[in-house]
């Protein structure tokens, strides 16, 4: 499924584009601005990116300029959209290393032709599976060059993300996360006989060390899907997402590796539960105000089993209920849970 994202000012042409994408089976992500999308591309690596030309702040020819200049987004496939005023800028979007250009008003058959022959051309109808990706919400696994990567032990593979949570780390801040119940000679012990075994899953070169601190090699990049969704949360939270898009984000969502029991991976999970404590309000209150009852109270609920003494989803899910006739009002009134009964 070729990754596309979408940058533009105007809400509707992002909504517009979207659909279309999507329909067409991309995966799309939208920025209403360009500082917002260089920080998005840190975490989503696009097949394709597609940029309005006259924005605030900073246009999209700006906007690729600053691409052309990271070494990792120079060669990108980038589309610009560009109404009749503005073609006057795109010979000076092409000479900036533009690959195209799309004029408005388009029609959705001309914006699908675009991409797919631009997509065609550049030979990037596939996903790059060289690109490294680490997941952790509802799994605990890395994919690299296409394969899932075969852990010496469990622990190492918690350092990795220890790592990747933490950027750079002391030994002894790793052994203390890692094996806290442990004294300052075991647990250094550990933590340098899970390094090595981490080495031997990845390779020598995956973590390096300086003055003593020790972080993941940077030409690794992995994409983090924790990384990734809490930068969506932000967007969802400033108003970026549509209520399909905020929909989507709360199913993204999963207990934060599974299976491992650290007291930083606790603190990680409690971070996580407020990031989507968060998102299933927004999502229970997009879908309050386009008058789908029942699947509010489906995200009240979801919400409550994070957080059974969130007030605020009990009254909403009882609103929720009253609304659709649900006999469960009463229950949510009275503050008592049946979640083994679905609403479904």
């Amino acid at each position: 499924m070729p990754r596309i994202l979408v940058v533009d000012d105007d809400a509707a042409i992002l909504k517009l584009i979207s659909v279309i994408l999507s329909r067409a089976g991309h995966e799309v992500r939208t920025s209403s601005h360009p500082v917002e999308a260089l920080d998005l591309l840190k975490v989503f690596t696009p097949e394709l990116i597609i940029s309005d030309v006259v924005m605030p702040y900073m246009t999209g020819l700006e906007f690729l300029e600053k691409l052309r200049q990271d070494p990792k987004m120079a060669n990108m496939p980038f589309m610009l959209l560009s109404s009749h005023a503005e073609r006057t800028d795109i010979r000076r979007g092409m000479n900036l290393g533009a690959d195209d250009y799309l004029p408005k008003p388009f029609t959705p058959a001309d914006l699908t032709t675009a991409i797919d022959a631009r997509l065609r051309r550049a030979g990037l109808n596939v996903q790059d599976e060289n690109r490294m990706q680490a997941r952790a919400l509802g799994t605990a696994q890395v994919i690299w060059q296409g394969t899932q990567v075969a852990w010496v032990s469990r622990k190492a593979l918690e350092l990795f993300f220890y790592l990747l949570e933490h950027r750079e780390v002391t030994s002894w801040e790793a052994a203390e996360a890692l094996w806290p119940e442990k004294d300052e000679s075991r647990a250094s012990s550990l933590f340098h006989t899970t390094l090595h075994r981490l080495r031997k899953s990845l390779n020598n070169e995956a973590v390096v060390s300086t003055n003593r601190r020790y972080a993941l090699n940077p030409d690794l990049t992995p994409e983090y899907d924790v990384q990734r969704y809490e930068l969506l949360v932000t967007q969802a939270e400033s108003g970026a997402l549509g209520g399909e898009e905020i929909k989507e984000l709360a199913g993204q969502y999963g207990t934060f590796l599974p299976g491992a029991d650290s007291p930083w991976v606790d603190d990680v999970r409690a971070r996580l539960e407020q990031k989507q404590m968060s998102v299933l309000g927004l999502a229970a209150r997009a879908a309050t105000d386009a008058g789908r009852a029942k699947e509010a109270a489906q995200f009240h609920q979801r919400a409550l089993a994070i957080d059974p003494m969130s007030e605020q989803d009990w009254e909403g899910l009882t609103r929720a209920l009253n609304a659709i006739g649900d006999p469960r009002a009463r229950l949510a009134a009275q503050r008592e849970a049946w979640w083994a009964v679905d609403l479904d």
